[in-house]
C-alpha cells in the first residue's frame, strides 16, 4: 500500500540548514543592515528560524501577493494584497522564500521591488524547485533543491493546515489528501520511526 506522504527533509536537517544559510549571509553582509522581505504565509516560518542565526541588525517586511491564474499553475502576474510598509530605496533586499517552483510569480515580484530602488536584491529560498523553472533566477541562497513532489510542513500547506509541521513531507498519494484533509493528522504528533505513514 502506497504511504499517503513520507518525511522528506527531517526536522533536525532543516535546522542544521538554516543554520547554515544565517551564518553565510551574516559573512556575506558583514557591515550591512538587510532588509528581510518576507511573502505570506509561507515563508514565515522560514523567516523566523533564518533571521535568529543572522548576527547582523536586520530589518523585517513582509508582502502578500495573489497570483492570477488557475490552480497551482499562474501566469506569473501577481497582484499585491499587502505592500512593504516601509521604503527599500537604497536598502540591502533579500527576499525570503518558502519554496520556488515555476519562478514565474518571484520573477514578478523580483521586478516590482527592483522599481523601487534598492542597493542590491537577493533571493534566499528554502526549497528550490528547479526542475521545473521557466525563467532564469539568480538564487544566492538555497537550502535544498527539491524534487518535483508536492511537499507539506514548515510553513507549506495544503487548504491553510499543515504550516505546522516541523518537517517536510512529500505527498504521494494527493488525491487521498485531497478526498481526507485530515490524513496527515498522524504526523502532528512528531515525525514517525519510519519514513512513511500509510
Amino acid at each position: 500500500m502506497t504511504p499517503i506522504a513520507t518525511v522528506l527533509y527531517r526536522e533536525s536537517e532543516i535546522r542544521s540548514r538554516v543554520r547554515e544559510l544565517g551564518e553565510t549571509i551574516t559573512t556575506d553582509y558583514a557591515g550591512r543592515s538587510p532588509v528581510f522581505v518576507s511573502v505570506l504565509k509561507g515563508g514565515a516560518i522560514f523567516l523566523a528560524d533564518l533571521f535568529r542565526h543572522v548576527d547582523l541588525p536586520v530589518r523585517v517586511d513582509f508582502m502578500s501577493i495573489s497570483s492570477y491564474g488557475s490552480g497551482t499553475e499562474g501566469s506569473g502576474v501577481v497582484r499585491i494584497l499587502k505592500d512593504l510598509d516601509s521604503d527599500i530605496g537604497g536598502e540591502h533586499v533579500v527576499v525570503i522564500e518558502d519554496i520556488i517552483d515555476t519562478g514565474l510569480t518571484l520573477s514578478y515580484l523580483l521586478s516590482t521591488l527592483g522599481a523601487r530602488g534598492p542597493a542590491s536584491i537577493e533571493i534566499c529560498a528554502l526549497l528550490d524547485k528547479s526542475v521545473r523553472r521557466i525563467p532564469r533566477l539568480d538564487i544566492r541562497y538555497i537550502g535544498f533543491d527539491c524534487p518535483d513532489r508536492f511537499v507539506v510542513g514548515y510553513g507549506l500547506d495544503e487548504r491553510e493546515r499543515y504550516r505546522n509541521l516541523p518537517f517536510i513531507l512529500a505527498v504521494e498519494d494527493q488525491r487521498a489528501l485531497a478526498d481526507d484533509l485530515d490524513a496527515l493528522l498522524p504526523f502532528l504528533g512528531g515525525e514517525p520511526p519510519a519514513d512513511a505513514v500509510g
